[in-house]
């Protein structure tokens, strides 16, 4: 089990995966301005960055995983143009708002959303060309079972795309980052959100991920190769793109 498996956002009884839900229903209408906020922005270019990988192979059928309110989804779909793209999530609340935006973005041609549990998709084997997820993969309660499962739906020949926020490693943005994630992000989520603790619990979570060159080894476990990463912003985030 690796740490960040063991890190649950509430003291209550339950699962990690009922207990994300509930925080992200929780958090869903007041989520994307945190998100923005909270990164000043950066994480619309990191977006782009990893949906650049994909373009060369000019994936068709996309699935992207822990999609939340769709925004990965929406600049994929805008990028790449897709013939279908679904956007796979735990919270209904999430997904909700990103079909509100999907519609006004008149994309829902293109777009759709199914509530799936990532640690056990209902999607047919060898189903898509590209898998993507930003910023949601650390919550999953088995990442070796969810990124398995991600491979098992990819067809072969097929590609992953991952970008996921990370603590950096180097001085000084090292001890900046846990400046700001343990006393300006929590105090912001609590003022904005009510909901400290779900930011506490993303703080955490993202301490406890494994990154890097670990990482990489558990991609290839779960059946990827041709594993890469970048590290973005000092560390702050980082890319991952593997092929199946």
């Amino acid at each position: 089990m690796y740490e960040q498996e063991k890190i649950k956002p509430y003291d209550s009884g339950g699962g990690k995966g009922e207990q994300v839900e509930q925080m992200f229903d929780a958090i869903a209408s007041r989520y994307d301005a945190l998100n923005h906020w909270m990164s000043l922005d950066i994480d619309k270019w990191w977006r782009r960055k990893a949906i650049r990988q994909l373009a060369p192979f000019e994936p068709q059928r996309i699935l992207d995983i822990a999609t939340g309110t769709g925004d990965f989804a929406i600049q994929t779909a805008l990028m790449l143009h897709p013939a279908q793209l679904i956007g796979a999530d735990i919270s209904e609340g999430m997904m909700e708002i990103g079909r509100q935006k999907v519609a006004r973005r008149g994309l829902s041609s293109i777009i759709s959303f199914a509530k799936e549990d990532c640690m056990s998709l209902s999607f047919p084997d060898d189903s898509f060309d590209a898998v993507t997820a930003a910023f949601g993969i650390r919550n999953f309660a088995d990442l070796d079972r969810g990124l398995r499962e991600m491979c098992r739906v990819l067809r072969q020949g097929g590609h992953l795309s991952i970008v996921e926020l990370t603590h950096p490693v180097r001085f000084p943005m090292k001890q900046l980052f846990r400046f700001y994630s343990h006393t300006i992000l929590p105090a912001y989520g609590k003022l904005i959100s009510k909901d400290e603790r779900a930011y506490r619990y993303l703080t955490a979570t993202i301490e406890a991920f494994p990154q890097g060159d670990r990482m990489m080894g558990i991609l290839q476990k779960a059946g990827f190769r041709e594993t890469s990463f970048t590290r973005l912003t000092c560390g702050i985030c980082t890319m991952y793109f593997a092929t199946k």
